[in-house]
């Protein structure tokens, strides 16, 4: 057998074309793949976002606690008024909050 200039062109044109089929494939693959990957990172970044709601409500729950407590001290020594309506407030806003948990 002999490899003459003919032999070299169509070995060279069938790899070219393996190359682009290759090529095509990969394309569609990942063409596919895309989507269930931006699922996944949704996903991850709304599972993070829940955690970040919920650990800002906590904090925000300790911050009303110490509040409550600060403003009980100011009631004891005497102070009233606006610091009465304000235990009064936050008292009825914990307690709707903790019956709309409930729910």
């Amino acid at each position: 057998m002999y490899i003459d200039i003919e032999t070299i062109l169509k070995l060279a044109s069938l790899i070219g074309a393996i190359g682009v089929i290759g090529g095509l494939l990969v394309a569609i693959y990942k063409f596919y793949q895309k989507p269930h990957e931006t699922e996944k990172k949704l996903k991850k970044l709304q599972e993070q976002h829940e955690d970040d709601i919920r650990k800002i409500n906590e904090e925000q729950c300790l911050i009303t606690y110490g509040l409550l407590a600060c403003l009980k001290g100011l009631q004891e020594k005497g102070c009233n008024g606006p610091v009465t309506e304000a235990i009064n407030r936050i008292q009825k806003h914990l307690n709707k909050q903790a019956h709309d948990m409930e729910e």
